[in-house]
């Protein structure tokens, strides 16, 4: 029997499981490479200055008028002057089962071998928008000069390719962001899910998502 390579990454996602208590586990996969990278957004620590947004913008070359990442604002908690807001990132949870992926014709959108990082090939894409339909997050777009979709992809062809950590990161001023390897048990990413509790976005679709949150105290937004 043979398989698309589309079928052997997908299958490769589905071979994962699960260890230790609810909210504070990492699942694990076969990666032989032993990395797949994931993030960590503390809610808590989140000011929404938005400069993880324009550090995104100016590293990755994004224009004017679409947006790889957003830092969205819930509504006000409290009365003046003890008013709270939370805030969320809205971007590519860079999922274990991507549907982008699963619905692709043409292969453009992938599950990056060595990293484990949700990818597009603007080189293969024909524009149809599958995956920005099939996209449960949201935030997929149409790349308004390559015509190609487009998202976050932890800068995987910028700053990780450099040796650096993804603009966001680097450019958070209260270090609300944490990167790195998920199956490396030291790992800051990976020890701070050991110590903090997490939740994850829309994590009953099954789709295994690689971006995981600290709660803040403060505010609700709806997805």
């Amino acid at each position: 029997m043979s398989y698309s390579r589309r079928q052997f990454v997908t299958g490769i996602g589905a071979l994962i499981f699960m260890s230790g208590p609810a909210g504070r586990t990492v699942a694990q996969t076969l990666n032989i490479n032993g990395i797949r990278y994931g993030m960590v957004h503390d809610e808590s620590l989140c000011i929404g200055c938005t400069a993880c947004m324009d550090a995104c913008r100016e590293v990755n070359k994004v224009p004017e008028g679409v947006s790889r990442l957003q830092i969205l604002r819930s509504e006000p908690v409290g009365t003046f002057p003890d008013v709270h807001y939370r805030f969320y990132r809205h971007s590519c949870q860079h999922c274990e089962n991507a549907p982008c992926v699963d619905v692709c014709p043409t292969g453009a959108s992938f599950i990056d071998a060595k990293t484990g990082i949700v990818d597009v090939n603007p080189d293969l894409c024909v524009g149809c928008q599958y995956c920005i339909a099939a996209c449960p997050y949201r935030v997929r777009f149409i790349h308004p000069e390559s015509k190609a979709a487009d998202k976050c992809d932890f800068c995987r062809k910028t700053n990780l390719a450099q040796g650096k950590l993804p603009a966001c990161v680097e450019s958070c001023p209260t270090k609300a962001l944490t990167f790195g390897n998920l199956d490396d048990p030291n790992s800051d990413v990976s020890v701070l899910l050991r110590e903090k509790p997490v939740y994850r976005a829309k994590a009953a679709l099954g789709t295994q998502p690689k971006v995981y949150r600290v709660p803040s105290q403060y505010g609700e937004i709806a997805e």
